[in-house]
């Protein structure tokens, strides 16, 4: 008697989600837990966008920021680099000079930055601010303007500032990122107060925070898997927007991606540390639920691509 393997079907279904103008990228969209594709559908593969910034990276470690040492004075030519010689699917432009404590650049300086990448790529624009809850409501705004019809992804509305930056996104016509702290309920809780703003759920990416390996991946891991089960098993609308992974910003700050080697030799070489050390804690999110991910080095792209394409 031939072994039928036992399958697991849901209710539920992760909503797809298409952004770009010109060239798009589209994820999201399946009815099963990540890469499950022999119990269910898995129409799309997850996107990996390229980090760039709007000034040269000060606080990226050499290994990553030397990549990009010739073109990351200034992010049109970097946004540039990244399509036609990276082959980027999308890019993640963070407006980081618009921070109080950094050059603290006006919101109309960031809508000219968003409008020059824009006119210098093709591929999807993510748009993301500085992190500064008060700051990036005026920010986000104005960039949201300024890319007005290219049907970005701007974030990251937080619990703080949703209500300015869900309107401007619904008023351009964006995507919109919903970020909390690493808890399901604070995550669902975001995402209901933005959809009664009127925002269309199906627009709406969550971003539960990320961490990288040795530094709370396990928990990052299992409020990713939660909303996940939680959008298939419950079929909870709220929980079945696809995910996003902020995975660059977490990895590259971490002891083992900066220690040299003159100081803990025992832990060999730093550049190959610092790729591996980005490329597994995506590799694991992606296992959690992540449809979309922000990288940075593009070693570490290569081998998350093929990690994907090997699952799939």
């Amino acid at each position: 008697m031939a072994f039928a393997a036992p399958k697991e079907t849901f209710s539920g279904k992760v909503f797809e989600v298409t952004i770009g103008a010109d060239k798009t990228a589209v994820f999201g969209g399946e009815n099963v837990l990540p890469f499950h594709l022999f119990e269910g559908s898995v129409p799309n593969s997850p996107v990996i966008a390229y980090e760039i910034q709007d000034v040269v990276p000060d606080d990226w470690p050499e290994t990553v920021r030397k990549v990009y040492k010739s073109v990351s004075g200034d992010p049109i030519t970097w946004a540039k680099y990244c399509q036609d010689e990276l082959n980027a699917k999308a890019i993640a432009l963070r407006l980081v000079s618009t921070h109080p404590d950094r050059e603290n650049r006006s919101p109309e300086d960031a809508a000219k930055t968003v409008k020059d990448v824009l006119s210098a790529i093709n591929i999807p624009l993510i748009i993301l601010g500085s992190n500064h809850i008060e700051k990036d409501s005026s920010v986000l705004i104005r960039a949201s303007e300024a890319a007005k019809g290219k049907n970005c992804v701007i974030g990251k509305a937080q619990e703080g500032n949703y209500k300015t930056i869900t309107a401007a996104a619904m008023a351009n016509n964006h995507k919109l990122i919903a970020m909390s702290e690493l808890d399901i309920n604070l995550s669902k809780q975001l995402n209901i107060l933005i959809t009664q703003m009127g925002f269309d759920k199906e627009k709406l990416i969550t971003d539960p925070m990320c961490s990288a390996l040795g530094y709370g991946l396990e928990y990052t891991y299992s409020v990713m898997e939660r909303i996940r089960l939680a959008a298939l098993i419950q079929n909870d609308t709220t929980m079945q927007p696809p995910m996003i992974a902020d995975v660059g910003m977490y990895t590259w700050k971490t002891k083992e991606a900066q220690a040299l080697e003159s100081d803990l030799p025992l832990w060999g070489s730093l550049a190959e540390r610092g790729i591996a050390w980005e490329a597994v804690t995506a590799s694991a999110l992606l296992m959690s639920g992540a449809e979309l991910l922000i990288m940075r080095h593009p070693e570490a792209v290569k081998a998350v691509e093929k990690f994907i394409e090997e699952l799939v």
